[in-house]
């Protein structure tokens, strides 16, 4: 019998690696860029074509490589970072395997120019799949401009798998936005598609997380500090009242590394218990600077995971040094851009001996609902609720679905119940005989008991059914705004905005480009309130990215469901008769008033029995 098993192919293995290092084309952006740190460049420039798929190429004013260094990069396990195994518990460059290169030749086209100061000519190299085309040399400036093309053009397999291209550029921009707050000393250009996204100056990390998110962030940040003979700690943390519903945001780094822990998270959210209302999320940006001995970074391929030797005492000094961030921010007004924390100068710095020290209703109204009245539900109720007898069974063998975890949520996974209205029974009487308690809840008498809903829930029902029709049909009533307002975006967000102008102006919102990443607001949905206009499109327009993300839902879903939540959330107001009556009739007529758009239940009987068990069971009156 023949010998079954063999090495695999260089090209091969290299496709297998591959698969860990790039998964997708942000992935070839984070190598890159962290490439370029690691060559003490202080300009970096990334150009991206239709989100990654046809180019990333990043130019940067580094050392450059010499001929045979050039060669080298691109073979596995090379590297110039490490020696000895006792280096990996030295490491303060962002590569050190000698894998990232390998794997991006092994699945794209590449080519790499380069040049030392010291060398009159470049060199200049082209890959493809792992194979070796040519090397020549080049007239070019010193650094590295290094160009990957066509991404997954020998397997068809991963390219078929990527995202459209706003989720690919979201993922992309995430990753530079990580490398750009690590290292505010480096000045960073990022294009797509010809058009320029940033141009960030060498600068301040006040002044480069004001250039990245935005100038609504220059009077948000509360500088947070701690010096210990362990770690020291720096950057920047929202101020309370600038936390935000939706999670990002948030950016930890150990050394400059971005790093994910959701064990430091809690030591901030903990840092901020009972300042920030309940589901919300702080901002912050921290670096924290420790003896790499202290550290493990070589447990995950992305390096995105880390281990320390005492997370304890990182957590308790964490913790601290937020709280006492927080507690102080209210004495300084606004932050001076000439003179605040930066993380690269904390890098030479030996570490202290100090020790740490222990820190001692009203939205807007939906809108007015009742003009368009159905007769069968507000001339009937015997006939709105026809058909509608089995309650118990129908409630007791409904799926409970749970919406502790978005993140798991998918539209695959929740399926709307079939249109069998049958939770419900017709009410004892033709009229709509309602009450509202606590402005959140509504209840009636129908025949099995008592009726309760929740009028949130109900209004997010309502809403995404109308924003989806408006959508179909390119109908949604807008307001005309006596007085513009002017909504400043991220980079993403403004692109994101241009990709969805028409159907956002389907949905009644009316804008026009002013000015780099700045929109004019015209008009807003009719059921909105001036003063929300603004507030509205960009809730509007970040939940549409986050969603984006975690559920599978199409265009239209996204957007109806992101604007229907964002208004259902300001529903919570005291109602007369007439409009509990309109909410009512609205809901059932809608194609599933059982359940919201996201899987809440909106409603629920409390059968007869069940009312008096309560009451006697508790010893009666």
């Amino acid at each position: 019998m023949m010998d079954i098993i063999h090495l695999l192919s260089d090209n091969i293995a290299n496709q297998i690696a591959a698969g860990e290092v790039v998964q997708r084309p942000a992935s070839v952006v984070k190598e890159l860029l962290e490439n370029a740190i690691d060559a003490k460049s202080s300009m970096v420039k990334l150009i991206i074509k239709d989100s990654g798929k046809t180019l990333v190429q990043v130019i940067d004013n580094g050392v450059g490589m010499s001929v045979t260094d050039c060669r080298m990069s691109f073979e596995r396990h090379a590297t110039s970072k490490i020696s000895t195994s006792e280096d990996l518990f030295a490491i303060r460059t962002m590569g050190f395997r000698g894998e990232a290169l390998a794997s991006i030749a092994a699945v794209a086209q590449v080519e790499v120019r380069t040049r030392r100061e010291e060398d009159e000519l470049g060199t200049s190299l082209s890959i493809e799949g792992s194979e070796f085309k040519g090397q020549e040399p080049v007239s070019t400036p010193v650094g590295t401009n290094l160009m990957v093309k066509n991404l997954f053009y020998n397997v068809p397999a991963r390219r078929k798998f990527l995202k459209t291209n706003p989720v690919e550029m979201k993922h992309i921009l995430d990753e530079f936005q990580r490398v750009a707050l690590a290292h505010p000393e480096v000045g960073f250009e990022v294009y797509h598609n010809d058009i320029e996204l940033y141009k960030l100056p060498e600068a301040k990390l006040a002044k480069r997380i004001v250039d990245v998110f935005g100038k609504n962030y220059r009077q948000q940040l509360a500088a947070c500090e701690e010096n210990t003979s362990y770690v020291n700690i720096s950057g920047y943390v929202g101020k309370p009242e600038a936390a935000k519903k939706t999670r990002g945001d948030q950016y930890f780094f150990i050394n400059h590394r971005f790093i994910k822990s959701p064990y430091l998270h809690h030591a901030i959210t903990g840092a901020f218990e009972g300042t920030i209302p309940d589901g919300h999320h702080p901002f912050y940006v921290l670096n924290i600077e420790i003896d790499p001995s202290h550290v493990d970074i070589n447990i995950h391929p992305q390096k995105t995971e880390i281990k320390f030797d005492d997370e304890k005492a990182v957590y308790s000094i964490l913790r601290s040094a937020v709280r006492q961030a927080i507690g102080v921010y209210n004495l300084t007004p606004s932050i001076d851009f000439e003179s605040d924390i930066n993380f690269a100068n904390l890098t030479s710095q030996p570490l202290p001996e100090k020790r740490p020290t222990a820190f001692q209703q009203s939205g807007s109204a939906i809108g007015n609902f009742e003009n368009k009245k159905s007769s069968a539900a507000n001339s009937d109720w015997k006939k709105l609720y026809e058909g509608l007898e089995s309650a118990a069974n129908f409630q007791r063998s409904a799926p409970q679905v749970s919406m502790g975890s978005k993140a798991n949520f998918s539209t695959s996974d929740y399926t709307e119940p079939v249109k069998q209205q049958s939770e419900f029974v017709k009410p004892e009487t033709e009229e709509v005989d309602a009450v509202q308690i606590h402005q959140k809840y509504l209840v009636l008498q129908v025949k099995s008991g008592m009726l309760l809903i929740d009028q949130k829930a109900a209004w997010e029902r309502i809403l995404f059914e109308q924003y989806e029709k408006n959508l179909a049909n390119r109908s949604g009533a807008s307001q005309q705004l006596l007085f513009q307002k002017t909504l400043n975006l991220k980079p993403e967000e403004f692109a994101l905005a241009e990709e969805l102008k028409e159907e956002i102006h389907a949905l009644g919102f009316g804008f026009e480009v002013f000015g780099k990443n700045s929109l004019i607001i015209n008009g807003i949905p009719a059921e909105l309130g001036d003063e929300e206009g603004a507030a509205a499109l960009h809730d509007l327009i970040r939940q549409f990215k986050e969603n984006q993300t975690d559920l599978k839902l199409d265009k239209t879903q996204n957007l109806a469901r992101s604007l229907a939540k964002r208004t259902a959330a300001r529903s919570v107001k005291k109602m007369d008769k007439r409009e509990i009556s309109s909410l009512i009739n609205r809901l059932f007529e809608s194609s599933m008033p059982t359940y919201t758009p996201g899987g809440q239940k909106i409603m629920k009987i409390i059968p007869l029995e069940e009312i008096a068990e309560l009451i006697s069971g508790s010893g009666g009156f």
